[in-house]
């Protein structure tokens, strides 16, 4: 599972920044050719997010590595460092797109701006079009390997479709007469970064900081193991997020009179069945207690 994990996460990576590198270079063409300083600002933002794909490869990388003496636990959690690392970069590129936009609005630069060209509107068509796959693309592998890292990348995408909007209504209106726009839809571009920068954040952090898993997993396990014939009860249920990874804590009642043999051979199964069925779980640990009929009756 973990090499799956990393294989579809550095496939992703890669047609990402080969989709990054040709989209940059077609939107720079665009924006020299067609005069568009807001098409050659959006060739920018796409080639900024090859480093964000290299980061993801890195994280990717180094919480797939074995555990060790150091780590007796494995790296997932610098998966969720990488997540965090790429929300600020996400942030900032928000930021910065709406210091720009605010600061055209506060000194009125539009009397000046070149008429951009016909070529530039359709780069901005292409560039959306293109940005928001991509972002479709890698959220479907984020969530099938659970990877906050490749997450934030697929928000990365969706950051540069919504910059691309924001080209192309700014190119729309510098055409008919009102470039003021371009720096009104940046501004509202710039709000849905944001919130998805603070969300990408806050999810890696739950994930570094023993947050427990959400109460429909919960229930689903605790169905799961009551499924079992000999388990009587069940003591305690706890999970825990490490990274992508989820470790559980389990404490089930079994008659007191089974043998010590057949006690273990019953929390090995259960050990085992967890962690075949749910790809996520890393680890399960199982607690017997032992429990009288006359108690099981009460």
């Amino acid at each position: 599972m973990k090499n799956e994990f990393k294989r579809v996460a550095n496939k992703v990576s890669i047609i990402s920044i080969i989709g990054n590198i040709l989209l940059a270079v077609f939107k720079l063409l665009a924006g020299i050719f067609s005069h568009s300083s807001a098409m050659i600002s959006d060739a920018i933002h796409s080639a900024s997010d090859v480093f964000s794909s290299f980061v993801v490869i890195i994280g990717i990388k180094l919480s797939s590595k074995e555990p060790d003496k150091e780590h007796p636990y494995g790296h997932e959690r610098l998966e969720c460092v990488a997540a965090m690392i790429l929300s600020v970069i996400l942030f900032l590129t928000g930021s910065g797109i709406f210091y720009s936009a605010l600061k055209n609005i506060l000194d009125g630069n539009t009397g000046s701006i070149t008429i951009p060209g016909v070529f530039a509107l359709i780069a901005a068509l292409v560039s959306i079009v293109v940005k928001e796959s991509m972002y479709w693309y890698t959220r479907y592998n984020a969530k099938k390997i659970d990877s906050s890292a490749l997450m934030a990348d697929a928000w990365h995408h969706r950051s540069d479709a919504l910059s691309s909007v924001g080209a192309l209504i700014g190119i729309f209106f510098a055409r008919i007469g009102y470039p003021i726009m371009d720096s009104v839809a940046s501004i509202v571009i710039f709000i849905f970064i944001v919130k998805a920068s603070i969300d990408i954040f806050m999810d890696a952090t739950n994930k570094v900081v023993d947050h427990s898993c959400d109460e429909e997993f919960e229930k689903e396990i605790y169905d799961y193991v009551k499924k079992n014939k000999d388990v009587k009860e069940i003591d305690l249920l706890r999970t825990r997020l490490f990274g992508s990874k989820v470790y559980i804590d389990l404490e089930i009642c079994l008659d007191e009179n089974l043998t010590l043999r057949e006690a273990h051979d019953i929390a090995e199964t259960i050990h085992d069945k967890l962690e075949k069925k749910y790809d996520k779980v890393k680890h399960v640990m199982v607690h017997v207690n032992p429990v009288s009929k006359k108690d099981i009756k009460k």
